[in-house]
């Protein structure tokens, strides 16, 4: 590789709207991000579930398909 061409990466503290925080290497200075895992309703379990079940049939019953 040549020298001197690639950045340098330091450590930064990634921090979320929700107060969490962790480190990570970036060339970047710091980040200030919305959602994060700790505050994400996929991973927290408040994750909503619509019951689409309905869509089908009643496409069906529209263009008279069985």
């Amino acid at each position: 590789m040549k020298p001197d061409i690639h950045p340098e990466y330091k450590p930064v503290t990634v921090t979320c709207a929700c107060g969490a925080s962790f480190e990570t290497r970036s060339t970047r200075d710091e980040f200030h991000i919305d959602i994060c895992s700790e505050c994400h309703p996929f991973f927290t379990g408040k994750e909503k579930l619509l019951d689409t079940a309905g869509r089908i049939e009643r496409f069906n019953r529209k263009y008279g398909r069985k």
